[in-house]
């Protein structure tokens, strides 16, 4: 396995800004968002897939920092219930599966989308329980009518260009954890897997060791993230994990997100790691930084370091990362 960034938390720094900080750092891996949620500061989509030229000198900057990319992210919402916004993250999709097929990137990542309640809604709609009846209605005709026949058509043409795409189960979104996954990958086709980000899985009360042995026992393990969820346990025993405040709010919420090692204990992280070893995967682990208690940088360089410790520990044990 190989430590990678998730690059767009230096969205402030140019393209070659960027590259010279990961290198030194001594990652090896680049995970870079061509639109959608990531945006697109370091990779002019358009411009490189109309433009050989500039394509390869693109590509030749980042292999000459002797980095390479393990992932293209587009992470929007296709299933959006308004034409335009649904239509924009579709083609966005399609195009970042073009751009990864002309490089040679084996993943995309993205969100299985979450669609509105009818086709007369305005907003998405994410339904959490069975009950009143209505609800699995609403969520019966979501996947039928709206995601699964455009997964389907999704993986199709990720077949045509040999690139895989890798869901992020989040919450808020059809596709939220191990079950609705395999569901989607099963219903739609082998060319969908799962962005495995362990964070989404501590905040709904999953292991996320249990759900990787799962996931890469259906072939679903695509690409990884490193990041960490804490919990205040006074606000969980008050409210529960459902939490709707701004995350800013930390004295209030009952969970945050956290840089790896800051939420959960470093033999959780460990166990992790391990299972990801046990399972045969050699992909990359991608650094996301979305820690509100500290900044960029802080949060950047600490979990270097805790992965680097972590590479160095398991080594020395022989249980993960080749």
């Amino acid at each position: 396995m190989k430590i990678g960034i998730f690059t767009v938390l230096f969205a402030n720094l140019s393209f070659e800004e960027m590259l010279d900080k990961v290198a030194s750092s001594g990652l090896e891996t680049l995970e870079i968002g061509t639109g959608g949620f990531p945006g697109n500061v370091h990779c002019p989509l358009q411009e490189l897939l109309e433009n050989q030229q500039r394509r390869q000198e693109w590509l030749d900057t980042i292999r000459q920092h002797g980095l390479e990319i393990s992932a293209f992210s587009c992470h929007a919402n296709p299933l959006h219930p308004h034409p335009e916004s649904a239509k924009e993250a579709r083609q966005l999709i399609q195009e970042t599966i073009q751009l990864a097929a002309l490089i040679g990137v084996e993943n995309i990542n993205t969100f299985s989308g979450c669609p509105g309640e009818s086709q007369y809604s305005q907003h998405p709609s994410w339904v959490t329980c069975p009950w009143p009846p209505e609800f699995n209605e609403v969520l019966k005709w979501q996947w039928e009518e709206i995601a699964i026949p455009y997964w389907k058509e999704v993986n199709t043409f990720s077949k045509k260009y040999g690139v895989r795409v890798a869901i992020e189960p989040h919450p808020g979104f059809l596709v939220y954890n191990t079950e609705t996954a395999l569901r989607l990958r099963e219903r739609c086709g082998e060319w969908i897997g799962v962005n495995f980000d362990p964070s989404h899985f501590f905040w709904q009360g999953i292991d996320p060791s249990t759900s990787l042995k799962i996931l890469a026992e259906a072939g679903a393990l695509f690409h990884m993230h490193a990041k960490d969820t804490a919990f205040d346990e006074d606000n969980v025993r008050r409210n529960g994990v459902l939490d709707t405040k701004p995350y800013e709010q930390e004295l209030a919420r009952s969970w945050i997100f956290r840089t790896i090692g800051y939420g959960q204990s470093e033999e959780t992280w460990k166990s992790i790691f391990s299972t990801l070893q046990k399972v045969g995967y050699t992909g990359t682990v991608s650094i996301e930084h979305e820690d509100s208690l500290m900044s960029v940088e802080e949060g950047f360089q600490k979990a270097v370091e805790f992965l680097k410790r972590l590479r160095i520990r398991e080594r020395q044990h022989q249980l993960w990362w080749v």
